[in-house]
C-alpha cells in the first residue's frame, strides 16, 4: 500500500494509506505530543485528537503511556506537563514497581479500621495506601505529604492534617523540625512508613537524610508502625538507619522476604504480610 504524507493548511501533518489509515507510529505521535505541551503547557483531549487526527481513545491511550513514565499526567479533559521539572522524579517513582506497590497498599489497608487515626509518610508506597483507604470512614489522616493530603481531601467522613514546614520538592513532602514538631502532636493509632531499603543486620533504611530524621521520630509516638515495602527494597544497601526491627509491629511486602531477615525480622517480633 502507497503511503501519502500531505500538510494541511493549519500545519498539521497526516500520513495515509490507499484507505485512509493513519500511518503515523504511536512514538512518533507521543514524540510530537510532547512538543505541543512543551509549548503550550496542557492540552485538551479533544484538541489533539483533532490536531493529529485520530479518536480521543487513541490520544488517551498516548496520555496513559506518558503519565506512566511520569512525563506528563491527566488533568480533568486534557493533559499537562509537571508543574516544574523537579515533580517528574517522584512521579516516576510513583510507576516503578507500581504493581507490587498497590497489592501491598491494598494488604495494609485491611490493617486500617474506621474511626482510626493514621499517620502517612511521603514514600510512594504510602501514597498508594492512602489511596487504598478509599471505603474507609472516620478516618483521621495525618501526613507530610502534598500527594497523600490532596488524595484524601473531599472524601467523606475524613478529616487531614499536613504538617507545615520547609517543602522538598523533589519529594512532595516536609521533613524539618516544624513538620516533625507537628506530628508528634499526635498519637496515631498506626503509622505507616515506606522504606528504602531493608537489611538483615542494620534493619530499616533509608538514602535521604532529612526523611530518614522525619520517620525516625515518628516511631515512639505510634501504637503500630507498619512499613510497607516491596521486595526491591531487600538487601538493598541503605545509606541512613531508621529503625531496628524491633520498632515496627508489621511489615507488609509482595514477595517472602530472603530467609535472613524473615528470621530477623520474626525474632525481633515483627509481623510479616506477604500479598
Amino acid at each position: 500500500m502507497i503511503g501519502i504524507l500531505w500538510l494541511v493548511p493549519d500545519g498539521r501533518c497526516r500520513e495515509t494509506g490507499a484507505t485512509g489509515e493513519a500511518l503515523v507510529t504511536q512514538s512518533d505521535r507521543i514524540a510530537s505530543l510532547v512538543a505541543l505541551l512543551e509549548a503550550r503547557g496542557s492540552c485538551s483531549i479533544t484538541m489533539l485528537a483533532d490536531h493529529f487526527a485520530v479518536s480521543d481513545e487513541t490520544i488517551r491511550r498516548d496520555v496513559r503511556q506518558l503519565e506512566a513514565s511520569g512525563r506528563a499526567y491527566k488533568v480533568h479533559g486534557g493533559v499537562k506537563l509537571p508543574d516544574n521539572r523537579l515533580e517528574a522524579p517522584y512521579r516516576l517513582r510513583m510507576q516503578a514497581q507500581a504493581d507490587a506497590k498497590q497489592a501491598i497498599a491494598r494488604r495494609a489497608a485491611t490493617l486500617i479500621e474506621d474511626g482510626m487515626t493514621v499517620l502517612i509518610d511521603s514514600g510512594t508506597t504510602s501514597c498508594w495506601v492512602a489511596r487504598a483507604l478509599a471505603d474507609r470512614r472516620r478516618l483521621t489522616i495525618v501526613t507530610n505529604n502534598l500527594e497523600v493530603a490532596g488524595d484524601m481531601l473531599g472524601r467523606d467522613g475524613i478529616r487531614v492534617f499536613l504538617a507545615g514546614g520547609a517543602v522538598n520538592v523533589d519529594y512532595r513532602a516536609t521533613f524539618d523540625a516544624e513538620a516533625i514538631r507537628y506530628s508528634r502532636g499526635f498519637s496515631p493509632d498506626a503509622t505507616i512508613l515506606s522504606m528504602g531499603a531493608i537489611e538483615a543486620k542494620r534493619g530499616f533504611m533509608d538514602f535521604e537524610p532529612d526523611e530518614a530524621a522525619y520517620k525516625r521520630a515518628l516511631l515512639d509516638g505510634a501504637r503500630r508502625v507498619i512499613v510497607v515495602a516491596d521486595a526491591a527494597k531487600f538487601d538493598r544497601a541503605g545509606t541512613v538507619h531508621v529503625a531496628d526491627f524491633a520498632q515496627v509491629h508489621d511489615l507488609v511486602t509482595d514477595l517472602p522476604a530472603p530467609p535472613v531477615i524473615a528470621d530477623a525480622a520474626t525474632r525481633a517480633g515483627v509481623r510479616l504480610h506477604t500479598v
